[in-house]
């Protein structure tokens, strides 16, 4: 095993840990706090340079960095287009979630980025089933997005 795949582990098993806690808040409080998402998209973008440093190419850590500020982009439109549908917090977590899927590939971004999208229709349409909630019912979109990009990042 390489430092550098050794350091993708590293973020990957800190995405998911960091991942299944903001899930909690979310669903708890429907709020993502920036006492932890700043942290986790340093640590995130640290770990990439380390590994691009262990591989002696610039290429992972820009790709890791243009994922996430491609998503973090795409998230922001979508949050003007939803008029306050998507929280600010969702397009604050869209970066790391872009790093983290970036540095995996574009395949693994592709997938997660969308996955996120699949993951909250089939958890709104199972509440909506369960009478636990309407078309009009707000729901935490953080966990969909961390549960997409996990399930991105085991599919590529």
């Amino acid at each position: 095993m390489h430092a550098s795949d050794a350091l993708t582990i590293a973020a990957q098993a800190g995405f998911v840990g960091v991942g299944a806690w903001l899930t909690h808040i979310d669903i708890r409080e429907h709020r993502l706090p920036n006492r932890v998402l700043l942290p986790a998209t340093i640590v995130a973008i640290l770990l990439c340079a380390l590994a691009s440093a262990a591989e002696g190419s610039a290429g992972i850590l820009v790709r890791a960095l243009a994922g996430g500020l491609i998503l973090g982009a795409v998230y922001l439109v979508l949050r003007a287009a939803s008029r306050g549908g998507l929280g600010g917090g969702d397009v604050k977590l869209a970066v790391p979630v872009g790093i983290v899927l970036a540095w995996d590939g574009w395949a693994a971004f592709a997938a997660g980025g969308a996955l996120a999208f699949a993951v909250g229709g089939v958890w709104a349409l199972g509440m909506i089933v369960m009478r636990r909630g309407t078309m009009a019912t707000h729901m935490a979109f953080g966990p969909c997005m961390i549960l997409g990009a996990v399930c991105g990042l085991a599919l590529t």
